[in-house]
């Protein structure tokens, strides 16, 4: 749930939508617009905290600015 958190916290302003997909075997995939940014199973282990926010901050919204509060 970080990972939501962080995403969202960081990136509201250019979310639309998310969605989280419950499964099964310990399966973690994250999708961007049907763009696999990460996978557990491909990677072979978890994902480092914050990896998943710096892969979206540098894959899919470069150079966008971090929401301002």
């Amino acid at each position: 749930m970080r990972t939501v958190s962080d995403l969202l916290h960081d990136y509201q302003h250019v979310i639309s939508e998310l969605e989280l997909v419950t499964g099964s075997s310990g399966v973690f995939d994250v999708e961007v617009d049907d763009r696999l940014l990460f996978s557990k199973r491909a990677a072979g282990r978890h994902a480092e905290p914050g990896e998943v926010l710096r892969l979206f901050r540098e894959q899919i919204v470069p150079g966008v600015p971090v929401y301002e509060r």
